[in-house]
């Protein structure tokens, strides 16, 4: 099938969560009533390009802060170098991100994953994307820094979304992020409960706590406390030592296996699973075929797994990035593999091949 269909189906799958969830919320369904509409423009928009021998993805990932308040076991912006207090002075500024979001609104695109480092140490540029409110923008936190400021802007501002950043349980989530930070993460979800805030939560999958993540116990008990969306990302081994982390290949069909009971199971909620969900959509999606990733200095990345670049959107289009022969290459090495996907990460897969084509 072809991939914009896989897409919009995607697309249509988070809306018709966010619509049932504000469904009962008067500020909700003002909301969503309005973004609607606007997402079926942007696709008409990708579409137009797409008759044009131009291919538009629906998503963007901005990593817009290279710190971060917090030093997670595996951290694979800390691995990849995006992320340290050296780059502080090196990042794009508000008036740089300001022109992308505008590109990418232009161009069509739906969805700009905000990202880091830590995205809400950026307060001005959090700020900035709330008034772009025909794009949707999940912003993957570790949830510490959401105040009450943070809490009213979300509330204000329905288009900024808060992805939570979780490892399952309390023990698991303390182990690879700090004492206590499993307590703030919970105090966090009651508050956007009470305010009827759609929220999500990011579970990087290890071997270590795939049973905890996909039972049907701990998606109940996120729903309850208000959860609308999870995103399921398999760990991949950016930083050394952490090899043992990783799912086997019999583990990763476990995933893929129970998170489609799981869909069937929690109808009123969107549950996403990265790479996992790539071999329904003929493989591979980064690089432009469904997404490309801008680290805090701008340089235009395939994805955040494959830190490499050759252009930077200092001083380079969305445009020109998307066609460049370099992402073009890429898309080639996920097209060949898609149809011997045995799982996991396609570029890490091909680590050595890519780096050839950047002369690592």
């Amino acid at each position: 099938m072809d991939i914009n269909v896989h897409m919009e189906r995607g697309i249509a799958t988070i809306l018709q969560t966010a619509a049932r969830f504000y469904l009962k919320d008067k500020n909700g369904r003002r909301f969503i009533t309005k973004f609607i509409p606007t997402m079926q423009a942007s696709a008409k928009i990708r579409n137009g390009y797409e008759q044009a021998g131009i291919h538009i993805p629906p998503f963007l990932i901005a990593s817009v802060a290279s710190q971060c308040n917090l030093y997670c076991t595996g951290c694979y912006a800390r691995a990849g170098g995006i992320c340290g207090t050296a780059m502080a002075e090196m990042e794009m500024n508000t008036e740089e991100w300001n022109r992308i979001f505008c590109e990418a609104a232009d161009l069509g695109i739906s969805f700009i994953l905000l990202a880091g480092g830590e995205p809400l140490l950026r307060r001005e540029i959090v700020e900035i994307a709330s008034n772009f409110t025909h794009i949707a923008f999940p912003v993957f936190t570790n949830g510490t820094l959401i105040d009450a400021e943070y809490i009213d802007l979300f509330d204000q501002r329905r288009n900024i979304i808060p992805v939570l950043s979780s490892e399952g349980n309390s023990k698991e989530t303390d182990l690879r992020r700090g004492l206590g930070i499993s307590t703030k993460i919970e105090q966090v979800m009651e508050e956007l409960r009470q305010r009827n805030i759609l929220f999500g939560t990011s579970i990087t999958v290890t071997k270590n706590n795939l049973d905890t993540v996909v039972s049907r116990e701990y998606v109940s008990a996120l729903q309850k406390k208000g959860c609308g969306i999870i995103f399921y990302v398999e760990y991949v081994p950016a930083e050394k030592g952490t090899e043992d982390l990783v799912l086997s290949k019999n583990a990763a069909v476990m995933l893929d296996e129970n998170i489609r009971k799981l869909k069937c199971d929690f109808k009123n909620m969107s549950l996403i699973s990265f790479p996992g969900d790539e071999k329904y959509m003929g493989g591979c999606l980064a690089a432009g075929r469904g997404f490309f990733h801008i680290n805090p200095l701008g340089n235009a990345e395939p994805c955040p797994f494959s830190p490499y670049s050759e252009l930077n959107l200092k001083t380079t289009s969305i445009i020109e990035v998307l066609q460049s022969p370099f992402f073009e290459k890429i898309r080639l090495i996920g097209k060949h593999e898609a149809e011997n996907k045995g799982g996991g990460c396609t570029l890490l897969q091909h680590k050595r091949e890519v780096e050839k084509l950047i002369g690592v």
